[in-house]
């Protein structure tokens, strides 16, 4: 007879433009922690929050360099299923999506204490909450925030790297260093498409 055991999937949603060793070594001490069976850094095609405020590198290249920081990585896995749907990309949409084609499988939303404080503002947040256990990221020194109401919330500590996809290509634009920021596979990735002014 075999298990009724649910798969535990962890969704690490963000922009990743790129991602950084900051937003990796989250997504593992998260996974060790609650014991899930992968998490998804799902990269999102429109980030409805980030509209107008900045131009975004083309999805599809912050995939790629999110599947070549990933690669080897146990139980980490790159999504590209909010670029897939097009248009924004609404997390509660992108739930739906995954447990539809993932059925019998306990969801994790992981996200930072700053996200977590700005939830009441996200698309059908109340369908959301019945949907997933929220995970919220706590750093040493990071202020508390209150659980969001109607969230079952979990609480993880993650290490305190001060880090920012900003900051990274901020650096590669001046023309510095982002070894050991940066997984090595992500740079030659980088690198490739010649993003963020990074030469061929």
């Amino acid at each position: 007879m075999g298990s009724s055991k649910l798969r535990r999937i962890g969704i690490f949603g963000g922009t990743f433009d790129p991602v950084h060793i900051g937003h990796l070594a989250a997504a593992l001490d998260v996974r060790h922690a609650l014991g899930l069976d992968q998490i998804l850094l799902v990269v999102a095609n429109e980030p409805w929050q980030k509209v107008g405020m900045r131009e975004l590198s083309p999805a599809e290249d912050r995939l790629a360099v999110v599947e070549s920081a990933v690669a080897g990585i146990e139980g980490v896995e790159a999504c590209r299923v909010e670029i897939d749907r097009g248009g924004p990309s609404y997390t509660v949409d992108t739930v739906e999506e995954l447990r539809a084609a993932m059925p019998g499988t306990d969801m994790f939303l992981i996200v930072g204490s700053d996200v977590a404080r700005d939830l009441g503002s996200w698309e059908r947040v109340d369908e959301l909450a019945r949907m997933v256990t929220l995970v919220v990221m706590k750093r040493a020194g990071a202020g508390e925030v209150e659980d969001p109401p109607g969230f079952e919330v979990l609480r993880v500590k993650v290490p305190a790297i001060e880090l920012s996809s900003s900051e990274i290509r901020e650096r590669i634009a001046r023309g510095q260093p982002v070894d050991l920021l940066v997984p090595e596979a992500a740079i030659r990735c980088i690198r490739s498409r010649a993003m963020y002014a990074m030469g061929r």
